[in-house]
């Protein structure tokens, strides 16, 4: 089992023992320790630590680690911005939702990324998951670092804020505070690494307004206003990657025309010169984590490439962005996942499938355990005429908090067929979505720098 440092003693002999380092600078003195049984010691001890200020040092540690091996957190901007340019085409990037055992998660996609030569890949977490998986984004980051040395990955590591959601009743109550609450959470992802942010006020769109832009209006000036207050903060030589959303995931699906009046009033309310968003999130039909059935099923889904195609064509073509993104994915069927490259999608997000996986190959008795506190403690969101196994699908995401340490120290016997098993997932789905071979282009695109944890542009 890994070592959790309990003083501060104690983790400075963990890193010394592979690593040499002041204030200023970091050598690595004995990589296959460092990579062998060290980085395991540091990432046990920056998320289980009891002690916040060694969490907290353990992952200032693991930043300046990977910044010396060569995993370098990124923006995907200007790989998006060539595919606007028309430079890249037919590659849709994966964005993964990792909500549990996140650094032997993130261990398998950078197994794949090195078997298969795949630059094109993003690391994620919602505002929503920050809060129920209690991984908050300085967390979320050393774990994805830590996997990158883990397993030799050296490259630009796409770290991504997802649905940064705007809720609609605060809002309506105090716009500011709401703002403001955004912005925090915006400014606390990039001090930790995560170099691509995904603002989504769709839930502020109101469908009862007579024309499209007055439809769209909360949503693009609040898109507008965190652009500006990414631009402001971000540390130089980073383009964040801002992604915006024109319709809310799980209502009508968008239109051409919705997304041309979002742009219109988003590209007003936007200095000039600023650089704006890199993509646009859209609904096709699908919804987040799929829709389940009485039996625990998932419904199937009628989704529209339609809508992906004629919106990535105009986000292309008319404003130079990198396309269209698809959200709910990751329980549609197999077969249609190479239908993504091929209709203007630069980019996919992927979570519950992968929960699912996870929670298939768990012990039975772990898997009950988490079941009965589900049932305990979250009552309130048994909605009425939910069937036990409807209830269950629905909450079991949040069956990863409570029960970190638990999943994180499976027994082997499970735990290697969960990783296997998603290993195989990983592989199958950037194949289908034609990222292999995608690390020489991103790079030509991508120069990442090499920073400081914590870094933000001063004043």
């Amino acid at each position: 089992m890994p070592v959790i440092a309990k003083t501060e003693e104690e983790l400075k002999n963990i890193v010394h023992s592979a690593v040499s380092c002041d204030e200023d600078s970091i050598t690595i003195t004995d990589e296959k320790k460092l990579r062998e049984t060290v980085i395991d010691d540091l990432i046990y001890t920056a998320v289980f630590s009891e002690n916040e200020q060694l969490r907290e040092m353990a992952r200032k540690v693991i930043r300046k680690i990977a910044n010396e091996f060569g995993a370098i957190p990124a923006s995907i901007h200007d790989f998006y911005m060539a595919m606007g340019r028309g430079e890249v085409d037919k590659i849709t990037t994966p964005a993964v939702n990792i909500r549990g055992m996140t650094y032997d998660v993130a261990r398998q996609m950078f197994k794949v990324a090195n078997n298969h030569n795949v630059g094109a890949f993003i690391f994620e977490i919602a505002k929503s998951e920050i809060g129920y998986t209690e991984q908050r984004p300085s967390e979320y980051a050393a774990c994805v670092l830590a996997a990158a040395i883990k397993e030799g990955y050296r490259g630009p590591v796409f770290i991504q804020g997802d649905h940064f959601q705007f809720n609609a009743k605060k809002y309506q109550e105090d716009p500011e505070k709401e703002l403001q609450s955004i912005k925090d959470l915006t400014e606390e992802a990039i001090k930790a690494g995560f170099y691509n942010i995904d603002i989504d006020p769709s839930t502020l769109v109101d469908y009862s307004k007579p024309t499209l832009k007055e439809q769209q209006y909360h949503n693009y000036i609040c898109t507008a206003k965190m652009t500006q207050f990414i631009r402001q903060i971000e540390p130089d030589g980073v383009t964040v990657s801002v992604g915006a959303e024109i319709g809310h995931i799980g209502g009508k699906n968008s239109t051409v025309e919705e997304f041309e009046a979002f742009m219109e009033g988003y590209l007003e309310e936007l200095p000039e010169e600023m650089p704006g968003i890199s993509k646009m999130s859209v609904q096709t039909g699908t919804e987040h984590g799929g829709i389940p059935l009485p039996d625990g099923s998932i419904a199937k889904v009628k989704l529209d490439f339609n809508v992906l195609r004629d919106i990535g064509k105009v986000a292309r073509e008319k404003y130079g962005l990198g396309g269209t993104v698809q959200h709910g994915a990751s329980t549609l069927p197999d077969e249609l996942f190479d239908k993504f490259p091929e209709n203007n999608c630069c980019e996919i997000h992927l979570a519950t499938g992968f929960q699912n996986i996870m929670y298939d190959l768990i012990p039975d008795d772990f898997r009950n355990e988490i079941y009965n506190w589900l049932k305990e403690n979250l009552k309130n969101e048994w909605k009425e005429g939910w069937t036990e196994e409807q209830f269950i699908y629905k909450t079991r995401k949040k069956g990863f908090a409570p029960f970190k340490y638990q999943w994180w120290t499976l027994d082997s016997q499970y735990k290697d067929r969960i990783l296997e098993a998603l290993y195989n997932k990983f592989e199958f789905l950037f194949g289908k979505l034609n990222v292999f071979n995608s690390k020489e282009l991103v790079e030509k695109y991508v120069k990442p720098v090499k920073l400081p944890y914590g870094a933000v542009k001063e004043g």
